[in-house]
């Protein structure tokens, strides 16, 4: 079966702890009534060249998606040099009701890998909003997919924040907020002469979503 390690690392103490998933204190989650509506102000990164990253906000304002369709990584036969590492940033503007503050609390990363044995893979993220320092960087390492099991050629992983570390868009301002994401195979001890490793967090059909869950509360009256 694949295995699963995470690493954390954060810029600051106080800017968010991952914890395993259920094991989160539940957040805030009453989201306003308006509709929410999503500006994607910039998009940079080889993993999502222009016209291949869209946006969509769920009908209840709980989450929004990120569909990529060119997200890919590899090594080996076919590969250049520099294809072992994509990245794609997203830099949003969320129009948030007056009133309204949100933070997000949860991401779900999703995707397919033929990762050759002996490699493996790392999904990493960072969030962080406009002029602040602050970044958490979350790792995640992907082994290879057993051949005797297909199901481990689908991966996903989870990045949960605990309710008391969320960081939240302040109040009163507009702040855009970037999201990073990479993706990155390592050869390791896989044939790299005739046989290809990659890991993709897209699809064709669009079926294989990234989806980003909000945490939301009021602001305090003035």
């Amino acid at each position: 079966m694949r295995s699963i390690r995470s690493i954390f690392a954060v810029g600051t103490a106080a800017l968010a702890l991952l914890v395993t998933p259920g094991t989160a204190q539940a957040w805030p989650s009453t989201p306003p009534s308006d509709h929410i509506v999503i500006d994607v102000v910039t998009v940079n990164g080889k993993g999502c060249p222009p016209g291949t990253a869209a946006i969509a906000v769920s009908e209840d304002n709980t989450a929004f998606t990120v569909t990529y369709s060119n997200y890919l990584a590899q090594v080996g036969v076919g590969a250049h040099p520099t294809d072992f590492y994509q990245n794609c940033q997203l830099n949003l503007r969320v129009h948030v009701p007056q009133g309204f503050t949100y933070a997000i609390a949860e991401a779900d990363y999703r995707g397919f890998n033929a990762l050759q044995e002996g490699s493996f893979a790392y999904e990493q993220a960072s969030y962080y909003f406009q002029g602040s320092p602050d970044t958490a960087r979350i790792r995640h390492t992907v082994d290879a997919a057993d051949p005797d099991d297909p199901d481990t050629s689908n991966w996903q992983e989870t990045d949960t924040v605990d309710a008391s570390f969320l960081v939240w868009h302040p109040c009163g301002e507009q702040k855009n907020i970037n999201i990073n994401t990479s993706l990155t195979v390592k050869p390791g001890t896989s044939d790299v002469r005739h046989k290809t490793s990659f890991i993709t967090m897209d699809s064709a059909d669009g079926s294989i979503k990234t989806k980003y869950h909000f945490a939301w509360k009021t602001c305090p009256t003035k």
